[in-house]
């Protein structure tokens, strides 16, 4: 894993929403994330992970052509632009690959395609615009290394690859032999996470697993969930680092999704504390609601158009921007939480005292989500609290208000 990799926190942007072009016809939007950089740096990421930006017939997920910028973002000169931009600020470049699956208008030889039990193309999932390739077929290995050859000399630093679990791990395996340097994330949602590392020879696979149970847990009151998943989550860190978050382009908003708006905090913490590579998903540093529904346009709420800048944003996001700051600062200043274990040290239905722990150092994340104030019966000696939903008064480290929650360090 690239040294620049083990630090990288991400703001993820799916661009044709981002910038309107979802429904649109040719224009320079791309340049539109440019005059968002400095906001980006400023809530303290250090890299843009950028949805599909390639010419497409519609989402950016049904590609037709994997070295065209998609003529709704721009061009080329529009890409470098943005990536001379973003490195300029220190910020690293993560694209979407999708090679999975092909747009109908994506021109290939017909044996690069997967056929099904009546020998006709497959199609990914149902979904008739979406043509599976045939990752047994050489050519369509030469033509992925090459596409992402192409876009890494031109300044990304890694791909999130789409629908990584619906390939074969042997063909990540012969690409990772081919681009030894570059970062790759495979989009992995079930499944046995280390096994899929292994056999793919990936860095990094998303980790739905706990982004379900960070939700999941503080809805139901139930905190054994997360420790659950967070025991999971330890396993993988022997093959690889997972890719952690709250919110995606898939799925529905995290301040939409939690039952407590008061426990949105708590699993910004969780994030943040424990193991993985996180991402932000745009809007959500700014409490942005939205549904993800299984219907035709049942996407766009969650790939809203952002304004032209910052200061287009509505005043009620911001505490939330800046809580996101304060946590994100905890996560930079101490970077070997990257690949720290995370064990419980208290646990209840409704309160967790969660140690994370490295050769560098150790961090305890209190959680309380019951309806009283908890003194969670934990050794914090020589810890103090880095951060907390509450000012300290006073109080004692280890006592959490109701639906509170403090880092020790």
């Amino acid at each position: 894993m690239s040294g620049w990799a083990e630090h990288a926190i991400w703001w993820h942007v799916y661009p044709l929403g981002f910038t309107g072009a979802l429904h649109a016809g040719p224009g320079h939007r791309l340049g539109q994330l440019v005059d968002w950089l400095d906001y980006a740096v400023e809530l303290g990421v250090s890299g843009l992970q950028l949805g599909p930006v390639f010419a497409s017939h519609t989402h950016g997920y049904d590609t037709v052509d994997h070295f065209r910028v998609d003529p709704r973002l721009g061009d080329d000169a529009d890409f470098d632009a943005l990536v001379a931009a973003a490195r300029g600020r220190g910020l690293h470049l993560l694209l979407d690959g999708v090679f999975n699956h092909v747009g109908q208008g994506f021109d290939a030889p017909d044996h690069w395609f997967r056929r099904n039990g009546t020998g006709e193309r497959d199609v990914f999932e149902g979904h008739g615009g979406l043509l599976a390739l045939d990752h047994d077929q050489p050519e369509v290995l030469d033509h992925v290394v090459r596409v992402m050859r192409h876009w890494l000399d031109r300044g990304a630093s890694g791909w999130r690859l789409d629908a990584a679990y619906a390939v074969p791990p042997a063909f990540w395996r012969k690409v990772r032999d081919r681009l030894p340097d570059a970062w790759l994330a495979g989009e992995v949602i079930h499944g046995d996470y280390g096994a899929y590392l292994r056999e793919s020879g990936l860095d990094s696979v998303t980790q739905y697993e706990l982004w379900k149970a960070t939700w999941s847990s503080l809805n139901d009151r139930n905190l054994f969930e997360l420790a659950w998943a967070l025991d999971r989550n330890n396993g993988v860190l022997a093959d690889g680092v997972p890719m952690t978050f709250l919110g995606n382009h898939d799925v529905t908003r995290i301040a939409t999704r939690l039952a407590d708006e008061r426990h949105l905090g708590h699993a910004l913490a969780v994030l943040f504390t424990v193991a993985g590579v996180p991402s932000v998903y745009y809007g959500d540093e700014q409490a942005f609601q939205g549904v993800k529904e299984d219907r035709a346009g049942g996407d766009d709420e969650i790939r809203p158009a952002f304004p032209a800048t910052p200061a287009g944003l509505a005043p009620y996001g911001w505490p939330v921007y800046r809580l996101h700051q304060r946590l994100i600062g905890v996560r930079r200043r101490h970077p070997w939480l990257t690949r720290a274990r995370t064990e419980p040290v208290h646990l209840t239905n409704t309160a967790a005292a969660l140690a994370s722990t490295a050769p560098d150092g150790r961090i305890l994340t209190l959680l309380n989500i019951g309806d009283t104030p908890a003194d969670l019966p934990v050794d914090a000696t020589g810890l103090e609290i880095l951060e907390s939903d509450t000012p300290a008064d006073g109080r004692a480290p280890t006592a959490v208000p109701a639906h509170g929650w403090t880092i020790l360090g």
